[in-house]
Parts: C-alpha cells; sequence; structure tokens
C-alpha cells in the first residue's frame, strides 16, 4: 500500500513540475510572413494579450510587404518603405534577413504565412510554397519546435473569379506559359478550395493548421454586420484582433473570452470576436 501511495505521489509531484516549467520557460514564437500577418500590430496585439496571462512567450516576426515564404529564403531587401519592398535574388554567400532570423534562436514555434492565392494555384503551391515550408523546417535547430501553417481566408474580389500566375512567377522550366486556379464560382466554393488545399500541405510536412480562415468566412456568412476587411484581401483591427485571439487560443490553449485585454476595439465587438474565435 505503501509503495502505491508512493507511486501516486511521485505521478503527481512530476506533472506539477512539468507544468510549472511549460508555464515558466520562456518561449520563443516566430512568425515568418507578410502584410496578411503584420497589418494592424497583430502580432505585437498577440504579445499583449500573452503579457497578461501568459508572459513567458516571446513573440517576434519576419514579416515584410508582398513577400512569400519562396523570396524570405531567397530575395534580399534593398529598399523598404511601409507598404512596399523592392528586392533581387540572392547571390552566394548573401544570408536573406529571414534566414539571419531563422538563426537567431532555437525557435520554439514557428507560424508560417504565405499568400492565399499561392495555395489555390496548384503549380504555384508545389514548385513555391512546398519547397519554401521543407526548407525552413529543415534550417530550425530545436527537434521538438512546433510548426503552425497560418491558414488565411477568401479575397473580396467578385465572383465568378480565377487567379492565374505565369510561369516565370512559379517555374521558367515548366511547359505552359500561365497556370491558374480552378474557376471559383462562389465563397463557399472558395473556402472549400482554401480548406483542402491548406489541410493537405499541413498533413504532409506534420504542421498544425490555424482556423483563421474559417473564422473570417464565419463572420462573412454568420455575422456580416461585422466587419473584418481592411480592403479586398487586408484584415482590418477587427480581423488582425480575431486573428490574435485565434493564436493566443493556440498557444496558451486558454480561452480568449478570460482576457480583459481589448485593444483598440469597442468592449462589445471585442467580446464577440472572442467569442467568435473560440
Amino acid at each position: 500500500m505503501k509503495n502505491i501511495l508512493l507511486l501516486v505521489f511521485l505521478v503527481i509531484s512530476v506533472s506539477c513540475k512539468s507544468q510549472e516549467t511549460r508555464e515558466t520557460e520562456k518561449i520563443n514564437v516566430l512568425f515568418i510572413g507578410n502584410s496578411l500577418t503584420y497589418y494592424h500590430d497583430m502580432p505585437e496585439t498577440l504579445q499583449k494579450m500573452l503579457n497578461e496571462t501568459a508572459s513567458n512567450f516571446n513573440i517576434e516576426q519576419s514579416t515584410f510587404p508582398g513577400m512569400s515564404l519562396d523570396w524570405h529564403l531567397n530575395n534580399i531587401i534593398e529598399s523598404r518603405t511601409e507598404d512596399q519592398i523592392n528586392t533581387r535574388r540572392k547571390t552566394a554567400g548573401e544570408k536573406t534577413e529571414t534566414e539571419i532570423k531563422l538563426s537567431e534562436k532555437d525557435w520554439d514555434v514557428v507560424i508560417l504565412q504565405e499568400g492565399t492565392v499561392r495555395l489555390l494555384i496548384p503549380e504555384a503551391k508545389a514548385y513555391k510554397v512546398e519547397t519554401a515550408i521543407e526548407e525552413i523546417k529543415n534550417r530550425i535547430s530545436n527537434p521538438n519546435c512546433e510548426f503552425i501553417l497560418f491558414k488565411t481566408w477568401p479575397s473580396k474580389k467578385e465572383y465568378p473569379k480565377q487567379y492565374c500566375y505565369s510561369k516565370w512567377a512559379i517555374d521558367h522550366t515548366l511547359e505552359n506559359d500561365e497556370y491558374c486556379s480552378p474557376e471559383i464560382a462562389n465563397l463557399e466554393q472558395e473556402m472549400a478550395l482554401i480548406n483542402e488545399s491548406y489541410d493537405l500541405l499541413a498533413e504532409k510536412y506534420e504542421l498544425t493548421a490555424s482556423d483563421n480562415g474559417n473564422k473570417f468566412y464565419e463572420i462573412l456568412t454568420e455575422y456580416p454586420e461585422l466587419s473584418v476587411y481592411g480592403d479586398n484581401i487586408h484584415p482590418n483591427t477587427n480581423g488582425a484582433f480575431l486573428n490574435a485571439c485565434i493564436f493566443y487560443q493556440m498557444l496558451t490553449g486558454k480561452k480568449a473570452s478570460g482576457l480583459k485585454f481589448n485593444g483598440e476595439i469597442e468592449p462589445k465587438t471585442a467580446g464577440l470576436l472572442k467569442k467568435i474565435a473560440e
């Protein structure tokens, strides 16, 4: 009987210590993406949420206007403004800003964000997105790093619509001059295509897919009075706050509704966004 009680005590002690370690160790999180991530200071908003309940998280980012994951690894930024960058392909021996960032720390979580269109054109996904994800994963020194795929949302471009890239934007060795997504008739079809593409990618490369795109779709279909778009594709302050709530929950396992922090969002709207994020 004494041995059984001792075993139970040891199990409880180890479990408590493990939980305590998770709540006190510094957890370094890196966003890699573009304006869909950084608009309205979403990563900084997420950090403020975490500071309220989980201050051991450290959020950093490597995010630049219009930059795909492939460009993060292959393009040198020569000049920049708030909404635009000029780049060139790197030469032998050079490292991009994101490559340097990747080597700075033993990242615990890396969140990868790609433009929605690249996920909908099969050739762009295969030649650009998949190769970049594989290379980024190979560059992470921490074997226990968790990779999150930032699932994005449909554009507000009118239907029917179709997205196309020239072969020069994908791979010049391809046979055809242009490659396109399926022709999309409505919002429901576009969301289904987005989910299918992201989910297959997440499964193939062992990534955890976020739910951001589905939450934007939920708002479009169930809360039409609640605006989350600033233009045809970028999130406004509401959309950025919603994204931060989603990542807060993914990182902490805690409900966003428990947060006091509302940022610059009107309290009633912030409460609704927190609820939708759950």
